[in-house]
């Protein structure tokens, strides 16, 4: 997928750990773990907020694209 979480810098700019903000936004290690990673499909909108409220960032200090990058064979294509 072309979209790059940045989550990993975001909390070695707040030195906070993943465990931390797992606790602080009420979300489980696993989930956000999973997001950190770029694994997820999906981020709710109350998630990426709770996360910026809790790193003190924009959405955009979390989330990138690149144009680029391949995107999943599990997503339909456009057939363009």
């Amino acid at each position: 997928m072309g979209i790059i979480v940045h989550l990993d810098v975001m909390l070695a700019k707040r030195k906070m750990r993943l465990g931390d903000l797992a606790e602080k936004i009420d979300i489980s290690i696993q989930n956000l773990s999973i997001l950190k990673t770029g694994k997820a499909k999906a981020v709710r909108f109350s998630t990426l907020t709770a996360l910026c409220r809790a790193l003190d960032c924009q959405p955009g200090d979390l989330l990138a694209f690149d144009p680029d990058a391949p995107d999943d064979a599990s997503e339909p294509s456009d057939g363009g």
